[in-house]
């Protein structure tokens, strides 16, 4: 099974149709996420609450991947990865709060705060604000599939999670995160399940769901089991589009060929 689907990333990797055709891009750089008044009040959100947006000028109502950095929640920058530039979709990279200048859930609140910015902001660049998938690798997958799944966050906002197009964690915890654990005092190799885990929230109307992690022989303590263990929770739960992929012989850093089953997962979705 493993090499079946390595055998489906090499043939997406190399002939992996556009998901939209357009020649000429902009970047828009360091654009805040938050109010002026609040980057006022506190120096720290000035400074890190801010987003790059890289999207088709020649194109209309194209889709949009908003992508979570990893780093643990300790560490890490906003980026716009290389492999899914040019290919007919806005990217948006996103930076957000870290541990130790923050604890939960103040990284998960600024994540749907740049998510709740995509949704408001996207048509005046072009985009479809009904075409806003979210992604990212490790900490960013978890951050994903929080706001995802855990509805009360983009709820802040005024925005039904259930607008979000599809979810594609990259690596990305589902149990609680280890850094959430450490705030606590608690080893990595204790799992916990609570409210700030995206499996404590699987429900059966969530949006179409693609979970995507490394060797399971190679990924960081359990994250593909517990990956797998949420594709299970939402089956049972009565969720009908969860599926996982599995990166045979590549460990925690699985991003290069997950990114051409990202850009499927957005054109499957699209084409429907």
């Amino acid at each position: 099974m493993k090499n079946y689907f390595l055998s489906i990333v090499l043939t997406l990797t190399m002939v992996l149709p556009l998901v939209g055709q357009s020649d000429k891009y902009q970047t828009k750089s360091d654009l805040a996420y938050y109010s002026k008044k609040l980057q006022k009040t506190d120096s720290y959100i000035a400074e890190r609450c801010k987003l790059d947006l890289y999207y088709p000028t020649d194109s209309a109502n194209f889709a949009t991947i908003v992508w979570f950095h990893g780093g643990g929640l300790t560490s890490g920058n906003k980026e716009l990865p290389a492999r899914l530039k040019q290919q007919g979709v806005a990217i948006v990279g996103v930076n957000y709060r870290l541990y130790p200048n923050v604890k939960a859930p103040v990284y998960i609140e600024d994540a749907a705060a740049a998510i709740a910015w995509v949704f408001e902001h996207i048509e005046e660049f072009g985009g479809d604000p009904n075409k806003i998938f979210l992604s990212g690798h490790s900490a960013g997958g978890y951050l994903a599939s929080m706001v995802g799944m855990d509805k009360r966050w983009l709820a802040t906002h005024n925005i039904d999670a259930n607008r979000i197009a599809g979810l594609i964690p990259f690596s990305g915890h589902t149990i609680t995160h280890f850094t959430v654990r450490e705030e606590r005092g608690i080893a990595g190799t204790q799992p916990v399940i609570d409210d700030l885990a995206p499996l404590y929230h699987v429900r059966a109307d969530a949006p179409p769901l693609l979970l995507i992690t490394g060797d399971r022989e190679m990924e960081l303590l359990g994250r593909y089991e517990e990956n797998a263990f949420m594709m299970r929770m939402m089956k049972v739960a009565g969720h009908q589009d969860t599926r996982i992929y599995e990166m045979d012989g590549y460990g925690h850093g699985m991003t290069e060929p997950a990114f051409p089953l990202l850009l499927k997962e957005v054109e499957r979705i699209v084409s429907q």
